[in-house]
């Protein structure tokens, strides 16, 4: 696959990961990098992302709308009260990635959740506060990070606040998704209106 800018046949330059399958395809193009502020979707990125450990996103996403049945919306007030019996319930629900460990983890994130925004205010100001100061715009796939700093530290503060799965790679890449930065390349028709995005979504923190 090309490092960089591909165009496809309709003459719309893209990252190249979009390419080669429609659910990749329509979730680069309305979805990732797009900025998140709302705290429900914020948890429930992390829990997804938590959920990916291991394997590909395109697996998750297939399965996304069976996850947020399981867990009530991601509504984390929900789903910090669930118990033993909807553990097993989890566990029984081939929708889902059955893993125990990940399904106890979003269980007791929903209450890490809590107790952060009782700290900070919101999922939202907490997140937000480690976009980086600076940082040099895209050209090529392969100078897309796996982790940074940033992510490194947002890990460190989210373990102490009691959330597992939330390694230093896995929150990069809810920056990634969730615009706390902007990795489309910077050829692709996406940057641009990510960045004016993002730009209006810090407003609302």
């Amino acid at each position: 696959m090309s490092t960089g800018i591909i165009t496809r046949s309709d003459g719309v330059s893209v990252c190249p990961w979009s390419e080669g399958d429609h659910d990749y395809m329509r979730y680069h193009d309305t979805e990732w990098g797009v900025p998140v502020t709302d705290d429900i979707k914020l948890y429930e990125k992390m829990c997804l992302e938590g959920f990916q450990s291991g394997l590909s996103w395109l697996t998750i996403l297939r399965k996304r709308e069976n996850f947020r049945a399981a867990f009530a919306g991601f509504n984390f007030e929900k789903v910090a009260k669930f118990g033993g019996k909807d553990l097993e319930r989890l566990l029984a629900d081939a929708g889902i990635v059955r893993h125990r460990g990940k399904i106890e983890a979003t269980i007791s994130n929903a209450r890490a959740a809590l107790e952060t925004i009782e700290r900070h205010g919101s999922l939202a100001r907490f997140f937000w506060d480690f976009e980086p100061s600076e940082r040099q715009s895209l050209r090529q796939m392969t100078h897309v990070p796996a982790k940074t700093l940033e992510s490194e530290q947002m890990s460190k503060a989210l373990k102490q606040l009691g959330w597992r799965f939330v390694g230093p790679t896995t929150c990069y890449s809810l920056m990634q998704a969730d615009g706390i930065v902007n990795d489309h390349l910077v050829g692709c028709f996406r940057y641009g209106e990510i960045e004016v995005a993002r730009k209006v979504a810090k407003k609302s923190i």
